[in-house]
């Protein structure tokens, strides 16, 4: 299993269930709505999300700018200000071991997805868009693989 698949599943599973609730109902609405509009509104919406952000990388740019901050703060201003990296990284740490730190509740809440809830709502996009529905037996191995390459 891969990296990326365990920590997704380890952020919901370290996240309240009715944020997740929460987040599943709207992939579901949003594919409720997509299901009457046109292929290319949904490969308008697939483009979106091939460039959405996951948890993943919001907490690693949020880590990364508090860091840097803290760091230039510290070196030009006050040394105080290196207590700011010494209080992030050790939380960036903690969820690379964990899946959790104290920023994720709050991503979550603000609608921050994993990939894997991105991946899912834009694999259902693809069924409706009619990915699958061409391919010919033989094919289809390679279509069903094509569908979940990352």
């Amino acid at each position: 299993m891969s990296t990326t698949v365990e920590t997704a599943d380890r952020v919901r599973s370290s996240s309240s269930q009715a944020i997740n609730r929460q987040i599943d109902r709207e992939i579901e609405a949003r594919i409720r709505r997509f299901a009457t509009r046109s292929k290319e509104d949904i490969t308008h919406r697939i483009w979106e999300l091939d460039r959405e952000w996951d948890i993943e990388r919001v907490l690693e740019t949020n880590a990364s700018v508090l860091a840097f901050t803290g760091l230039f703060l510290g070196s030009k201003y006050d040394r105080r200000w290196l207590m700011l990296p010494g209080i992030v990284l050790p939380f960036l740490f903690q969820h690379a071991i964990q899946g959790w730190c104290p920023p994720v509740p709050i991503f979550r809440r603000m609608g921050v997805r994993t990939r894997q809830e991105i991946e899912r709502e834009k694999y259902a996009l693809k069924i409706l868009r009619g990915d699958f529905e061409k391919s010919h037996i033989g094919d289809r191995a390679e279509a069903a693989l094509a569908a979940v390459k990352m």
